[in-house]
């Protein structure tokens, strides 16, 4: 097949029924559809629908549990635990984001750690559903070992993720999300699927040396040397062990491990009222004054604009809604597996 472009909307109908037919509670594939198709709408491809596939087999295997019994236990006025049930990690993310929020509500702040999850996707899907109440959001998440340690030879630690969102005037939510890795390992198997070399400092082969060929990476590098790695550790600790979860090299791979294997993967989403500090209005324009500042910054070369977290993903967004989510031959085909598998018409 050659390359299409699909609309969101048809995706996101596409992901739902398939989940569907495999037997996923509603309000579940809702969740996973909405933040699959977000991610790719925002042109992060690499925690968007190419993932789908991916998931279904998990559904199939047994290691992602499509009809979870959740069990929120609420430990304090704005804390709490939020037992995933192996569900998918969209899901659950989701509905910790939305009790978070409900805690800050009362108390000012919630924090929630989650736990017995899978891979959750893109960070932002959480943070940016914080800010759509006013409030600002953190999320973190671990994941297996494919970080080279710093001053090491092998990985230990996750690319571990970092989202923050807050609400602007004037326009969507600021949004940073980051690995502590330079690339995710989902990018390194889009480069292998493209066959494309990847950039100079990015991964190492087995030995811990560095190498461009994305065949040969075997672990990714930390943002910043040894600051990367410890931002890594920090979230180590907040989703692996306050979360009573495995940690490190104890986290199963996501594609190495047989699907059939659970994950117990920990998350940890925080909400936090502006109002309790500032008034909401006043904080909103400030944060539009910062960015729009550092928008004006003078560029170092002309026709490369200074931009701010997220101002990529408010582009693709902006092109992608109209124009469709491009997707490569070898996805596209997976999706047209998917759907004669399933009786689910695709495109």
């Amino acid at each position: 097949m050659r390359q299409i472009s699909v609309s969101p909307s048809k995706l996101e109908k596409f992901i739902e029924e398939v989940l569907a037919k495999a037997g996923t509670r509603g309000d579940v594939a809702g969740h996973v559809a909405k933040g699959l198709v977000q991610a790719s709408v925002r042109g992060v491809d690499s925690h968007g629908v190419r993932l789908f596939p991916h998931y279904m087999a998990s559904v199939k295997a047994g290691r992602i549990n499509p009809d979870p019994a959740y069990k929120f236990e609420r430990t304090s006025a704005s804390t709490g635990r939020f037992d995933a049930d192996h569900t998918f990690g969209h899901a659950a993310g989701i509905e910790s984001a939305r009790k978070a929020v409900d805690l800050a509500k009362e108390a000012g702040t919630g924090s929630i750690a989650v736990f017995n999850s899978t891979h959750f996707g893109a960070a932002a899907y959480f943070t940016l559903e914080i800010a759509k109440h006013g409030m600002i959001g953190l999320s973190f998440t671990h994941a297996d070992s494919l970080m080279k340690t710093y001053a090491g030879k092998r990985a230990f630690l996750g690319t571990n993720p970092i989202s923050f969102a807050a609400p602007v005037e004037g326009e969507e939510p600021f949004c940073l999300d980051m690995a502590t890795t330079l690339y995710n390992f989902n990018k390194i198997k889009q480069l292998r699927e493209r066959k494309h070399p990847a950039p100079g400092g990015v991964g190492a082969d087995t030995e811990g040396n560095d190498t461009t060929d994305a065949e040969k990476i075997a672990m990714l590098l930390p943002i910043g040397g040894h600051k990367g790695y410890g931002l890594s550790l920090m979230v180590e600790v907040l989703c692996g062990i306050l979360t009573g979860m495995p940690y490190g090299p104890n986290i199963s791979s996501m594609f190495k491990a047989p699907l059939s294997q659970k994950r117990f993967l920990g998350h940890f989403i925080c909400a936090m009222r502006i109002d309790c500090f500032q008034e909401e209005k006043v904080f909103k324009r400030r944060m539009a004054a910062l960015l729009n500042e550092l928008r004006n910054e003078p560029p170092m070369e002309k026709g490369i604009p200074v931009q701010v977290a997220g101002d990529p993903e408010k582009k693709s967004a902006a092109q992608r809604m109209k124009e469709g989510i491009p997707m490569a031959a070898q996805e596209a085909e997976a999706f047209t597996k998917l759907s004669a598998e399933y009786g689910v018409e695709f495109v």
